[in-house]
């Protein structure tokens, strides 16, 4: 078997010491979670269900009170120069001076570890690789535009490109269509679907109606997880998320409503 490169083993979290040990005040409860290479992932979940407290334990931010998390093999903070990290989004006020290529370039502050604002002079091929990773989000027209001019989503796109400018092998979003109207949220995971290639990618989302979309699998993390190896909702996910599949209840009915707008399958194991 091939080395994961997202290995999450009966992971607990409590952001209150004093209950570590106990069911109240667990974020996350004995999670497990493996994710191949060139997967392309949605961890949905409700808010305050967990899914931000799993992608901080990916980027390292946070520690497991119990269980290990292991990116290519190691500790999360020891391979983050291959992560690419999309956050929901970025403020910027219109006297934000950063034209969309400056901000494509703060990515390289990832792999030298200089930080955000690390440095701004940059080398001819550093300045044509990042408008390479313009042209493959489709902005090279607007790389001289002001940032802040963006649309929502023409910043995300920009932001994809700050990652990718790193060469990352494990590409990380949080809530990356947020601000993206609805028509151009699914246009955006079709986009993102055409990166994979060998990259991993995962999109952490409260947002239900992205799954049976453009993704690989599909994760939900209420407190628990449940995994499936394809595109759908599952029955059982479902009944996770609303309660138990009862038709004679009104939360049942609610729950066999659901179940006609989202695609569901049977749940399935990884191999």
């Amino acid at each position: 078997m091939t080395q994961p490169v997202i290995d999450v083993n009966a992971v607990s979290f409590s952001y209150d010491s004093r209950t570590a040990y106990g069911d109240r005040g667990l974020a996350l409860d004995n999670v497990s979670l493996r994710v191949d290479e060139g997967e392309y992932l949605a961890v949905l979940g409700p808010n305050g269900g967990g899914k931000t407290t799993l992608f901080k334990l990916l980027l390292g931010l946070l520690k497991p009170t119990a269980g290990t998390v292991r990116l290519f093999g190691e500790e999360p903070r020891e391979v983050l120069h291959k992560v690419g990290y999309v956050p929901q989004s970025i403020t910027a006020k219109p006297s934000f001076p950063a034209s969309a290529l400056d901000v494509v370039l703060m990515g390289l502050a990832n792999r030298d570890g200089k930080g955000l604002f690390g440095r701004w002079r940059h080398t001819p091929a550093e300045r044509q690789k990042a408008m390479q990773c313009m042209e493959t989000v489709g902005l090279e027209h607007l790389a001289a535009s002001r940032f802040s001019d963006l649309s929502g989503g023409q910043r995300q796109r920009v932001l994809v490109a700050r990652a990718l400018v790193s060469d990352p092998l494990l590409l990380l979003l949080d809530e990356p269509t947020s601000n993206i109207d609805p028509q151009g949220k699914f246009c955006f995971y079709e986009f993102l679907a055409e990166l994979r290639g060998p990259m991993t990618i995962v999109v952490v989302s409260h947002d239900l109606s992205i799954a049976g979309s453009a993704f690989s699998a599909v994760a939900l993390v209420n407190k628990t997880l449940r995994y499936n190896a394809g595109p759908a909702l599952t029955a059982e996910m479902l009944t996770m998320l609303y309660g138990t599949h009862d038709k004679t209840c009104p939360m049942g009915t609610f729950i066999n409503s659901v179940s006609t707008i989202f695609p569901t399958l049977p749940e399935k194991k990884h191999d």
